[in-house]
């Protein structure tokens, strides 16, 4: 994922504001294109607003990786999980990060702005955008996570 000029979305409340501002700066600075889904102000909003569009065009699949952040992560987290193809993973270490690219495929990254400080943020983004899925018995795993009981 580390090719040059590759395009993450990303996606915020109010309180994921800053962090994301930060995350942008990195994203630009590291060669991505950013598709910015907003907020743009930290005046207060609905986060399912900025993420919806975002989790719906990870689902379409016209991108790979997306990263949305509130301030416990959570919220987000739950309205993007709503897409079938979406796989989003709640990160507030980079371990965790590591963990739910090698082994869940996990294509959208939720960061707790509220949590987490601007340096452990840019370290799980690198992470994440750096750590590849790793296939095998994951691969089985992952195809069951949309199955109905």
């Amino acid at each position: 994922m580390n090719n040059t000029k590759k395009t993450i979305p990303i996606a915020c409340d109010h309180a994921g504001y800053e962090l994301k501002q930060h995350v942008i700066k990195y994203l630009i600075d590291n060669q991505y294109d950013v598709k910015d889904y907003g907020t743009f102000s930290d005046e207060s909003v609905d986060y399912p607003d900025m993420v919806h569009p975002l989790g719906r065009d990870i689902n379409k699949g016209l991108f790979e990786r997306g990263i949305v952040i509130c301030g416990t992560g959570n919220g987000v987290q739950m309205t993007v999980n709503k897409y079938p193809n979406v796989r989003c993973a709640l990160c507030w270490i980079s371990e965790i990060a590591s963990l739910a690219r090698q082994h869940n495929n996990a294509n959208i990254l939720a960061m707790p702005a509220r949590f987490i400080g601007t340096e452990i943020a840019i370290d799980i983004v690198k992470t994440f955008l750096n750590t590849d899925f790793e296939g095998g018995r994951h691969l089985r795993r992952v195809e069951k996570i949309n199955q109905l009981l």
